[in-house]
């Protein structure tokens, strides 16, 4: 799978060519040689995720995709997602696209790199996650627990705020609802 994407260049906020991919290891390595470093240091909370055993497990899980973002040959963001397993806070007895991990670059986190390299990745990946809960007959609907850092950036895409989750560390739970149609 490759799907065309703009990003926005930080400096000057020209659009840029992207790319969403399948997951492969290459993308891994970009994370384990360019990333863990700089989140480290940063003290990002998802610092100590990891993704070479998160390629290796859901290659082996049918229910669960795994998807990159290139932009200039290197990774800009990560997403694994399940498609089967879990179901809407909102529309009860509904399935939805869970997010189980969503990471950008670090030269793209605002509270790393001012201004970011890239501005758009969280949000395309995102945007394919509710393309993919379309796919699956799901209407659009999404869920994720959020790190306590990027609860603002999901209220910024209209995602809503279902509240703490004590089962999840509590970690706020958000959820997008059916798509509309324009």
């Amino acid at each position: 799978m490759q799907l065309k994407i703009e990003l926005k260049r930080g400096v000057d906020n020209t659009s840029i060519e992207a790319y969403l991919i399948d997951l492969e290891q290459r993308h891994v390595d970009d994370y384990v040689n360019d990333w863990v470093e700089k989140l480290r240091l940063f003290s990002q909370a998802d610092k100590y995720w990891d993704w070479v055993f998160k390629l290796r497990y859901i290659s082996n899980q049918e229910t669960l995709e795994g998807y990159a973002v290139e932009c200039q040959n290197k990774t800009q963001g990560l997403m694994i997602i399940e498609t089967q397993m879990y179901g809407s806070r909102l529309n009860i007895g509904k399935r939805l696209v869970y997010i189980n991990s969503i990471a950008t670059a670090p030269t793209n986190r605002i509270e790393i790199q001012r201004p970011p390299e890239f501005k758009g990745v969280g949000q395309a990946l995102l945007n394919f996650a509710r393309i993919r809960s379309v796919e699956l007959g799901y209407e659009g609907r999404v869920g994720l627990h959020s790190l306590p850092r990027s609860e603002g950036f999901y209220e910024k895409q209209n995602m809503l705020n279902c509240g703490s989750e004590e089962e999840y560390d509590n970690l706020v739970y958000f959820e997008y609802g059916v798509m509309r149609r324009r």
